[in-house]
């Protein structure tokens, strides 16, 4: 088991919120791929998206539902700094995970979220694992909760 899935599942663990970690043969990189294995609709996939503070450099999360897009104005509006791309390099220092495997748990280091309120209307949503290959799902009351996100309107 690679340390970034085990990262998530002790997360997960210490949170209280049993889930099974799931591998994907076919992966998961894109949400499509994930709605696809996962037999559920596009928008119960928890998409991290990532950019970085163009003030500070650190890392801000945007947990998007699956067929929605970050509207990057609106995102630097809720996060009150202006935001630019972050590169896989720095994706990787801060968050711990690869592009493609970004959790919305168990990151190396404190990161600010914000959730798309989408996510909020189903039961259960599914989200990377910490792998292109892994992912789980949970209540998206719960993630919120672990990951202290901010409900916020940040598509477009």
């Amino acid at each position: 088991m690679s340390k970034s899935l085990k990262r998530v599942e002790r997360a997960l663990v210490e949170a209280g919120v049993e889930v099974e970690i799931l591998e994907m043969a076919e992966g998961t990189r894109t949400a499509e791929d994930a709605a696809r294995a996962a037999g559920c609709h596009l928008d119960q996939i928890a998409k991290s998206i990532i950019f970085r503070g163009e003030a500070d450099g650190r890392v801000v999360l945007f947990l998007t539902a699956g067929g929605n897009r970050v509207d990057a104005d609106k995102a630097s509006a809720v996060a009150g700094e202006a935001l630019g791309k972050a590169d896989a390099s720095v994706i990787r220092e801060q968050t711990g995970f690869a592009i493609g495997g970004v959790a919305p748990v168990g990151h190396v280091s404190q990161i600010r979220a914000f959730m798309d309120p989408r996510l909020l209307e189903f039961d259960v949503v599914w989200a990377a694992a910490g792998t292109p290959r892994h992912v789980f799902a949970a209540d998206p009351k719960d993630i919120e909760r672990i990951c202290g996100a901010q409900v916020a309107d940040f598509t477009g």
